[in-house]
């Protein structure tokens, strides 16, 4: 029995050492990695550089069309509306503060917004209680000191709720950027024609002046497995010579026209079909430098009302994003779009 067993070790021991054998005796075969969405769109890329210039708005402010003709009521908007150039005209909700009211160790503003009643619920701090006078609710602690309630909460509930609809983009430039959105504004024939439209009831007529970055951004998307490369350096000069000589009644001309082909206003003509465009004078630089897409943002936190149009569904932030070549090698930004 005990050479039965001390053989049947040998033999398993003799396995294992062949088994090892042959395992080092197989030469190694990498398994094939199955190739993703992303490194198939990237290996079609045409260039192995490619550019997108982007432009975004650093500024605003908002005011009902009855108010342009209110002297005393601009002066407070002085200084930001000359940065102003570009414009946008729409429909929004009335706003109005029915009440404020103290709910156990909340506050409870009470908005219509519209025709439709909200109700924002703001806590307390330890101590304070809700009172309100001529201006409206605020919050007095133990030693009888007077709190104001944040502007930026407030903000944030109307944002919410409140939606800017669209029907107007316009600028205003004139001679080395002299005239600005409300010069433009005081005799805007299409303003008039929205007015006269008629503007839905618990709505009104209201303008939005955007103050456009002075310097553009440049996004670059470099790609190691595209069909050709930028041996010389031209693409990246060409990116470079972009980012810094676009003038600015360039950047205001691309910012409009770009939330015009986004927005699609009821009552814009220009651009809303035609952008972008090899035909368009103020694309030809950006063709000439053979960029790929333009993008013009409206993002903004403070922004108390949410911008849609028939075209865009409502949303705190915008980004209107446009290839300028329809070639599918030539997509180098937003993959998924």
């Amino acid at each position: 029995m005990k050479n039965k067993k001390n053989a049947r070790k040998l033999r398993r021991k003799l396995a294992k050492v062949q088994r090892r054998k042959q395992r080092k005796s197989k030469s190694y075969v990498p398994r094939k990695q199955k190739m993703s969405q992303l490194d198939k769109i990237l290996k079609k890329s045409m260039f192995d550089v490619e550019h997108a210039l982007s432009l975004y708005a650093t500024s605003f402010f908002y005011l009902p069309a009855k108010l342009l003709y209110d002297k005393e009521c601009l002066k407070q908007y002085e200084d930001i509306s000359k940065k102003c150039h570009i414009y946008v005209i729409g429909y929004l909700p009335k706003t109005k503060l029915l009440r404020g009211y103290q709910e156990e160790q909340d506050a409870v503003l009470e908005f219509e917004i519209g025709s439709v009643k909200h109700d924002f619920k703001l806590p307390l701090p330890k101590g304070c209680r809700l009172e309100s006078d001529d201006v409206g609710p605020y919050a007095v602690n133990e030693q009888g000191k007077k709190f104001a309630i944040p502007e930026e909460a407030i903000n944030l509930f109307l944002q919410q709720h409140s939606k800017f609809e669209v029907k107007y983009v316009g600028q205003a430039y004139g001679k080395d950027g002299s005239r600005n959105a409300i010069d433009r504004l005081m005799k805007h024939e299409t303003l008039q024609k929205i007015s006269l439209t008629g503007v839905p009831d618990n709505y009104e007529l209201q303008l939005l002046l955007l103050e456009v970055e002075p310097s553009p951004q440049l996004i670059t998307a470099l790609n190691p497995f595209a069909q050709q490369r930028d041996v010389t350096g031209g693409r990246i000069k060409a990116g470079l010579d972009k980012l810094f000589n676009t003038s600015e009644q360039e950047r205001i001309s691309l910012y409009e026209a770009a939330l015009i082909r986004y927005f699609y206003p009821q009552f814009n003509r220009e651009f809303k079909d035609s952008f972008p465009s090899t035909r368009l004078k103020i694309l030809h630089d950006c063709y000439e430098k053979d960029f790929s897409m333009v993008s013009a943002e409206i993002i903004f936190d403070e922004l108390p009302f949410q911008l849609w149009s028939d075209a865009v569904p409502a949303k705190h932030s915008h980004m209107a994003v446009h290839d300028l070549h329809d070639d599918k090698s030539r997509k180098a930004f937003f993959y998924g779009k």
